[in-house]
This record gives structure tokens, C-alpha cells and sequence, in this order.
């Protein structure tokens, strides 16, 4: 009697593939809350060299943390707001640092691992394959762009520089809206009435909106400028700051000017958070409790959180904690829209 053929092994598996992107996503929302804590804290500099294998230790006795220390003291930072330092306040930073860049390997680990495993199986989907390979490039591009931007701040400035902190924070955002969107592919596909063709339009430039808002987050983080005109809805006793064009040329302004970079991101914020809400409302009769009632209902309440934590992060002087919790918000609130855009396709 002939043997019965093996059962086949090597088949496309979408729900497994769609959850390993959705376990992916999520780490790579607590790779940018790390990432944000860290610039709150003064961290970024505190590592001054890149070391992507030997670095994954950090000094492990006395004599390691002294010369971390004393490069540490080389650099514009800390000749300039470093006085005073013990060897104990700089472990508070360092261990910032490390834990993003030791975060940041691990998300790259997590990725490239289950691919090369799912992929030998069989069970990443063909037409899947280049988005994945993409995702594999741009996450080694980001570390190229982490360490590009912390060079910025190791010679003459005493931060990194708000470009490249927003280039940073923008390919992070890049790599973290298509591994959501392909796990939404997977898992959850579209299947938008074809009447809501305007609405998807809508929400797709909703969602560009909020990318330009937490973009526009990070010039006001990286010029530190959300621990000046700590007042709401005012800036002090007038509506726009009176430094807003102090810079020539006048483009410069949007990028360098510290009072401009707050009020612009005030004006974006909350024409934001109003047109989201004001969305959600024009089409909840029609969505009634469909997929995209439900998650245009999350959008209304991510926008109303994140707007009540703008406002409490600027009024306390961007303490820590909230400004990690606004940037969580922000990043739900941008999650939400992409899920929201994503259930209207047709």
C-alpha cells in the first residue's frame, strides 16, 4: 500500500502574519514613548558613540561608568548645562538612552526574525512580500537617522537639532503606519459602502493632518518650546505671540522660532481635534454601528483626550509624564484615524 502524500506545510497563513504585524505595531508605539521620554529627560546625548552590537551591554562596573561619564563631559551639553553632575545623575540619563536604543534593536529583532521564519514556511503572502522587505530597509535606515541626528548635538549644539528630530520621528511614524495598516489588511479588511467615497477622502486627508501635527510636536520638543507661554487658550495676554516673525528670512520662523513653532502647533492641534469631532458627528447617522461608526467614535474620543492632555502638558510646563501621555495621545489619536480611513475603502 502506497504511503498517503504529507499533508502541505507550506501554505500563505494572513491572520498570522496579520497578528505578528499587529504584536509589531504595538512595539513600535512604545519604541516612540521611549523615544520621547528620552528627549524630555535630556537623554539623547548622554550615549556618544554608536555601537549597534558591543553597545547592547551597558557599562557593567565603576570604571566603565567613569569613562562613559568622561565622554559624556566632552560634548556641548554638558559643558553647558552638565555642572554640578555626579556619576549617579548621569546613570538617571544614560539609562534613558540605552533603553531606546536597546528597545530599538529588540523591535528590529522582532521583525526580522518571525520574516525570515514566516517567509521560509510559506506563509507570508506573495503580494505582501515587497511591503515587508520595504519595512525591513526603512528600519535600518531609522537607525542610520537615530544616530544621524544624535551627531547634531555631539560638537557644537547643546541639543540635537529639530530637523533632524523630526525626520527621525517622521520615518518612525512611516514604518509604524504601514505595519498598522498591514495588519489591518490582514485582519480586518475594508469593506466601505460606496456611497462614502467623499468620506474616505475625508479621512485620508484627516489623517495627513495628524501627521503634520505631531511632526509639527516634535520642532516645538526639539526647540523646547512648550515651557514658554505656559497659558491656554492665550499665549501670555495676546492671541499670537508678539516674537512670531523675529527670524529672517520669514520661513525660518516655522522651524526655528520657538514662540512661532508653540502657536503653530496650538493652530494645527485644534483645528484638528474640532474637524475630527465635527466628522465623527456629520457621520455617525449614517454609520450608525457599523465598523466605521465604531471606529470613527474612537477617533472622537482619542480627539477629545488628546486635546484636554495638549492643554494640561502646556499649562504644567511639559512635566515628564504628561508630555509622554500627549505623545501617546497623539499617536492614538493618528491610529485611529488611519483605522477609520482604512474601514471606508471600498
Amino acid at each position: 500500500m502506497e504511503n498517503a502524500p504529507a499533508p502541505r506545510t507550506n501554505r500563505e497563513d494572513p491572520t498570522l502574519v496579520g497578528r505578528w504585524m499587529a504584536l509589531w505595531a504595538a512595539s513600535l508605539f512604545l519604541l516612540v514613548l521611549i523615544g520621547g521620554a528620552t528627549r524630555l529627560t535630556e537623554s539623547g546625548l548622554s550615549i556618544t558613540e554608536w555601537k549597534p552590537v558591543s553597545g547592547i551591554l551597558p557599562p557593567l562596573n565603576a570604571a566603565a561608568w567613569n569613562e562613559a561619564f568622561e565622554k559624556y563631559k566632552q560634548i556641548p551639553q554638558y559643558l553647558d548645562m552638565g555642572h554640578g553632575m555626579t556619576v549617579d545623575d548621569f546613570k538617571g540619563i544614560f539609562l534613558w538612552e540605552y533603553a531606546h536604543r536597546l528597545w530599538a534593536r529588540l523591535v528590529g529583532v522582532l521583525f526580522a526574525v518571525p520574516l525570515v521564519l514566516l517567509w521560509r514556511r510559506g506563509a507570508v503572502p506573495r503580494s505582501l512580500r515587497p511591503r515587508l522587505v520595504t519595512l525591513l530597509v526603512l528600519m535600518g535606515l531609522q537607525g542610520l537617522m537615530g544616530w544621524y541626528m544624535v551627531m547634531s548635538g555631539l560638537t557644537e549644539r547643546v541639543s540635537v537639532s529639530q530637523y533632524r528630530l523630526a525626520a527621525h520621528l517622521s520615518l518612525a511614524l512611516v514604518i509604524y503606519a504601514t505595519a498598522l495598516w498591514t495588519a489591518l489588511d490582514l485582519l480586518a479588511p475594508a469593506a466601505g459602502p460606496e456611497g462614502w467615497r467623499w468620506f474616505e477622502r475625508r479621512l485620508r486627508v484627516l489623517t495627513g493632518a495628524a501627521f503634520v501635527v505631531i511632526i509639527s510636536g516634535a520642532f516645538v520638543a526639539g526647540l523646547r518650546a512648550g515651557r514658554i507661554y505656559n497659558t491656554f487658550p492665550k499665549m501670555g495676554d495676546r492671541w499670537t505671540p508678539v516674537e512670531y516673525w523675529m527670524l529672517t528670512p520669514a520661513w525660518r520662523n516655522f522651524f526655528e522660532n520657538p514662540a512661532a513653532a508653540q502657536f503653530d502647533h496650538r493652530l494645527l492641534a485644534v483645528t484638528l481635534v474640532l474637524v475630527c469631532i465635527a466628522t465623527w458627528w456629520e457621520a455617525s447617522r449614517e454609520a450608525g454601528h457599523s465598523t466605521v461608526g465604531r471606529r470613527l467614535s474612537w477617533v472622537a474620543v482619542a480627539a477629545a483626550v488628546q486635546a484636554s492632555l495638549g492643554m494640561m502638558t502646556l499649562v504644567f510646563s511639559v512635566p515628564v509624564a504628561l508630555g509622554v501621555a500627549h505623545q501617546a495621545g497623539a499617536v492614538l489619536l493618528f491610529s485611529t484615524l488611519l483605522a477609520a480611513w482604512h474601514a471606508t475603502r471600498a
